[in-house]
């Protein structure tokens, strides 16, 4: 009788490890990331890191050409925000880099060497100085500020989210007062291509721009996973089920044969 309760347990064991799905394994992310105590590291949180240092590498810079050379108040306060804001975020950056192993630039590029030096070759206390500097800055400061949001969205390291929330928070102080200097040119689309979204009129019928099929990828393969789920679990109570009936069976039906055993 024993024997038979052992046999059973056993089957039963087998039935439920075999019927309970296995924890999947921890997805592959590729050759290009690494993983890290504070979540996997892709080439996004790298490029934020190397695109936020060339910032502080030219627009630190800029903001102190601004103070200088600028007779506008409103772009010397701009200059002074922008050497505060970078000033924090170099120093933030330089940490990450080393923390997370990721080398960055010790100078700015061609473009931004560029840019420093429409500023220095403009007139000082000049218009052609506040123009160059807030439309040049505030161009800048747009299309990162975009591609912070990317990274902030779609990243799984803690320390690159928190890092960039920062600098987005940094970046939209910074377009904020170099708008507030009167000098941004909205019509130029090329350097500020929002612009002409702002500028478009409005259309008698709303184009369908988010609302489309983009819900219904993760809704049916969250279905399916829940059919799925539903299925093994309706399985393993079927099992068990049949499993602790058997069991009953086994252990009555060698009940009557001890007791006459026990009797002679």
């Amino acid at each position: 009788m024993l024997t038979r309760l052992a046999q059973v347990v056993t089957a039963l064991a087998v039935i439920c490890s075999l019927a309970v799905p296995q924890a999947s394994a921890q997805p592959g992310f590729g050759p290009d990331y690494t993983q890290t105590q504070f979540g996997p590291m892709g080439p996004a949180g790298k490029d934020m890191l190397v695109k936020v240092r060339l910032a502080g590498l030219w627009e630190g810079p800029a903001g102190r050409l601004g103070l200088n050379k600028s007779a506008n108040p409103l772009v010397k306060e701009a200059g002074r925000h922008l050497i505060d804001g970078h000033a924090e975020l170099d120093a933030k950056v330089i940490e990450l880099g080393r923390t997370l192993n990721v080398p960055l630039p010790s100078e700015a590029n061609a473009d931004q060497q560029g840019w420093i030096a429409e500023m220095t070759n403009a007139p000082a206390g000049s218009a052609e100085f506040d123009r160059i500097f807030a439309n040049r800055l505030r161009a800048a400061h747009g299309g990162v500020y975009k591609f912070l949001a990317v990274v902030r969205t779609g990243t799984r390291n803690t320390l690159i989210r928190d890092f960039a929330k920062r600098c987005m928070e940094v970046v939209l102080d910074h377009i904020q007062v170099l708008e507030a200097t009167g000098m941004v040119d909205f019509s130029d689309t090329e350097a500020i291509p929002l612009a002409a979204v702002a500028a478009a009129p409005a259309s008698p019928t709303p184009v369908p721009t988010v609302p489309q099929a983009v819900p219904n990828v993760p809704r049916t393969q969250n279905i399916a996973q829940q059919n799925e789920n539903d299925g093994s679990d309706a399985l393993l109570g079927f099992l068990v089920m049949v499993a602790v009936v058997g069991g009953i069976y086994l252990w009555t039906s060698g009940r009557p044969g001890r007791s006459r055993s026990s009797r002679q």
